[in-house]
């Protein structure tokens, strides 16, 4: 890991405990001084609640921090860039990883704003680099968004999908570069119409945030948005589009946005989700998702409350 932060941190716990020898460079003395105990923090944390395989001990025992970046690149099959969101800086970074790994060493950038070909570009060993983007804290949200450049070879996608999966993680293949790439592209749609809702008075900020957690994240926590139109609709997304979709346009158009569900998608998308939701099975798919959502509820029901409330 490059850059002892709250990702390199918790990119460290998703490699240590999945049996890696991990080396974390972190520039900052006093950063350096904590980042050890942070991590045994969490650990327990993971312990308490049966996530772990072993005990933070041995997890730990696989962790080394320092201030030495050779020391960090020195026979790395994989070197993690986790600093901070600044193109001059990843730049630099990037100049240095390359000049000092290993020509066989996969370099990534968990950058959330930047392409790959942004930091990377102007690299004699471009080839071997990509962004792999997580949520957080990775070792809780298990995607990572893997997006390649035109100019990444191919291998080095396959490489960092076989080492984020053996580390149980999910890859996401992100298709093109573009900003923001699609986690926070979705996560900002969200945001951006919750603080106009709040902005024109619709809803109170506490009461939208429930809306959120209480509805529309329970079911994406057990299918995402495309599925739950499938399921939600008799006749699937086609029939949810046929009564939604105008609604869905005339919201767009209010934002300043005309962006109308084209039925030519809506269908590209059907077939992708009939392999996965058969239309002959529909009632039975449905049950599931109730069962699962079932299973949630019964567990939200001995959640704590967030400190402060």
């Amino acid at each position: 890991m490059v850059g002892g932060g709250s990702i390199g941190v918790g990119w460290a716990i998703v490699f240590a405990r999945a049996g890696h020898d991990t080396t974390v460079y972190e520039p900052e003395a006093p950063r350096r001084r904590i980042l050890i105990e942070e991590v045994e923090v969490r650990l327990g944390e993971l312990e308490t609640f049966g996530l772990l395989d072993e005990a933070p001990a041995e997890i730990v025992s696989r962790l080394t921090v320092t201030g030495d970046l050779s020391e960090t690149l020195d026979g790395a099959a994989h070197v993690q860039e986790c600093a901070p969101e600044s193109l001059p800086l990843k730049i630099g970074l990037f100049e240095k990883m390359d000049a000092g790994a290993d020509t066989t060493t996969t370099l990534a950038s968990s950058s959330s704003t930047l392409t790959i070909s942004d930091i990377a570009g102007g690299l004699t060993g471009r080839a071997r680099c990509l962004l792999a983007h997580p949520g957080n804290p990775p070792y809780l949200i298990r995607v990572v968004e893997l997006a390649p450049a035109p100019f990444t070879d191919p291998e080095t996608v396959d490489s960092a999908r076989e080492l984020f999966a053996g580390a149980g993680m999910l890859p996401i293949s992100v298709h093109q570069e573009i900003d923001c790439l699609v986690f926070n592209r979705l996560q900002g749609a969200l945001l951006r119409e919750a603080l106009l809702l709040v902005r024109d008075g619709v809803i109170a900020p506490d009461d939208l945030d429930l809306l959120v957690s209480e509805g529309l994240a329970r079911r994406w926590s057990v299918i995402g948005p495309l599925a739950v139109a499938e399921l939600n609709t008799r006749g699937g997304i086609v029939a949810h589009a046929g009564f939604m979709g105008l609604a869905y346009g005339r919201i767009g158009l209010e934002r300043g946005q005309e962006d109308p569900w084209e039925s030519d998608v809506v269908r590209q998308v059907a077939e992708a989700l009939e392999s996965r939701f058969p239309s002959s099975c529909r009632d039975d798919q449905v049950l599931w998702r109730d069962r699962e959502l079932m299973r949630l509820e019964r567990d939200r029901r001995n959640r704590a409350k967030p400190p402060g409330r």
